[in-house]
């Protein structure tokens, strides 16, 4: 049984969701060195740089940034360095298809702790355009206004 037990998320890459369009996301796990672990429990981590590649059939994450643990001696770790990522074969092959096509990517989207053990969600993604985040901000600004109009209608009925 690990000591923590639930969903512990340490960052988030919230442009990841205004600057693509999420396809398909998955779970995977990741490769970490001691110190890494430390930090992230620390809560220090950054994702908005971070992409997804494939090197020799393996997934790695690269520029996703976990800072040097502070209390780390000579045993310390580079803050942006590439970092596997684990999942099932068949979610690899599935993933490495849909990234040859044109206009495809891998961004991660949330690094966290699920009972104990460092997870990171990945999703692979098309870029938006500056006219598809127009309209998905003016989409997100409508449904603000119906919403507070209908809670104005209720509070006066």
């Amino acid at each position: 049984m690990p000591k923590e037990s639930g969903r512990k998320v340490v960052a988030t890459n919230r442009k990841a969701r205004h600057n693509y369009e999420i396809l398909d996301t998955y779970e995977a796990g990741m490769v970490l060195m001691g110190t890494e672990v430390k930090s992230l429990r620390e809560g220090r981590a950054s994702l908005v740089d971070g992409f997804g590649t494939f090197y020799n059939d393996e997934l790695w994450l690269e520029a996703a940034y976990i800072p040097e643990y502070l209390n780390g001696s000579w045993t310390n770790h580079s803050a942006r360095r590439r970092r596997k990522l684990l999942l099932h074969r068949e979610q690899l092959d599935k993933i490495m298809q849909k990234t040859r096509e044109s206009g495809f990517t891998i961004v991660p989207l949330q690094l966290y702790f699920l009972d104990g053990r460092a997870k990171v969600e990945i999703a692979v993604a098309r870029g938006k355009r500056d006219y598809d985040k127009r309209q998905t901000l003016r989409e997100k600004q409508d449904n603000r206004e119906a919403l507070r109009d209908m809670r104005e209608k209720n509070r006066g009925a």
